[in-house]
């Protein structure tokens, strides 16, 4: 049948080494970049072409985040961070130098991959909480320093306001163009993820992240491979920053905050450690959830509490009805998204046997 496994064979080096080997993979793949590249700007407003260009934008900083914490086993909590080095690296260069978002978009990430690797050094000598500790300490480091900097922060603001980007003389300005932009950006993100992991250095990362002195021992340079896991994590969410400086149109601090770098953390564990689509699921549901709530309270809350009470506590209501989401969802399914979308998968591939 088409979705089996079986008669399926890799006959030679190429074949074996296809992102999508079976048809049905490839047909899913196939039918998903139809659906979000051709029908969803056709059939969806404004409104939630913008709410996927932001889905776009949090499922790069959920891969960069995952490939860190979940392939290589490494805690952070200042993934915001770097995201703001990435953002005001893009809109110093684009306001000061008039240079175009091809280049500050690199550049964005080099930065905040530069400093990435300052921040992992400690990651040698101290891991789990005390590596989580150390990444916190800097996300302050690096607020403090932006805020404190006007040659980098803009001004007691400590916001740039930045142009829209230019592509082939075009200015990107409408939901369309903007949300096509970050797709195609987000879609390179998975695709670049995906040959990673397959390679030496994904390989070195889940030896590291399962037992790192046995990588060790069988010769993997264990300290060479963290650095190289704080690179290119943190090189995602600077990407990830000019992606939200470019989309917003302003670098401000405000936007990369300690609750952002708790937001990406939550992705990746609800949508499923060690693995790529559940970055997407990850970035999907907690980017979404948020407005799921405030529309069910909006809509069932008026029943039961007056208007005025109602808007003034949304968003106190919204955040503990958020967490406790979280929290039932982790008990439930503590493996993430990824685990129950698996887990339908199974099932069909041996439908309608039971095993």
């Amino acid at each position: 049948m088409y979705y089996r496994e079986s008669g399926y064979y890799k006959t030679d080096y190429k074949s074996d080494m296809s992102l999508y080997p079976l048809p049905i993979s490839r047909f899913a793949a196939f039918s998903l970049l139809v659906l979000f590249f051709l029908a969803a700007p056709v059939v969806m407003n404004e409104y939630y072409l913008t709410l996927l260009s932001l889905v776009a934008i949090a499922t790069v900083g959920a891969l960069g985040l995952n490939i860190l914490l979940g392939y290589a086993g490494q805690l952070s909590i200042g993934h915001a961070a770097f995201m703001s080095v990435g953002a005001y690296t893009a809109a110093n260069l684009a306001t000061k130098f008039d240079l175009p978002f091809l280049i500050t978009l690199p550049a964005g990430g080099l930065m905040a991959a530069a400093i990435g690797i300052v921040v992992g050094v400690p990651s040698l000598r101290i891991k789990g909480v005390y590596l989580a500790i150390a990444t916190l300490a800097a996300q302050f480091i690096i607020e403090w320093i932006i805020n404190h900097s006007p040659e980098i922060s803009g001004g007691a603001q400590a916001s740039i306001e930045v142009p829209r980007p230019t592509l082939l003389g075009e200015k990107l300005e409408s939901p369309v163009e903007l949300y096509y932009f970050l797709l195609i950006v987000a879609v390179i993100a998975v695709i670049a993820t995906q040959n990673l992991i397959r390679s030496r250095i994904g390989r070195a990362f889940v030896a590291i992240r399962d037992q790192d002195i046995a990588a060790e021992i069988i010769g993997i340079s264990v300290f060479k491979y963290k650095l190289y896991a704080f690179a290119i994590s943190s090189f995602y969410a600077g990407v990830t920053g000019v992606l939200y400086t470019y989309y917003l149109g302003i670098a401000s601090y405000e936007q990369f905050q300690l609750g952002v770098s708790i937001d990406y953390l939550a992705m990746v564990i609800i949508g499923g450690l060690g693995s790529i689509l559940g970055s997407v699921f990850g970035a999907f549901f907690i980017s979404l959830l948020p407005i799921a709530i405030r529309l069910f309270m909006e809509s069932v809350g008026s029943i039961f509490v007056e208007p005025d009470v109602l808007a003034q506590s949304i968003s106190q209501l919204r955040q503990i009805l958020f967490g406790v989401l979280i929290i039932v969802f982790l008990i439930v399914e503590p493996d993430g998204l990824n685990r129950l979308w698996i887990n339908i998968r199974n099932y069909f591939r041996v439908w309608p046997f039971s095993h």
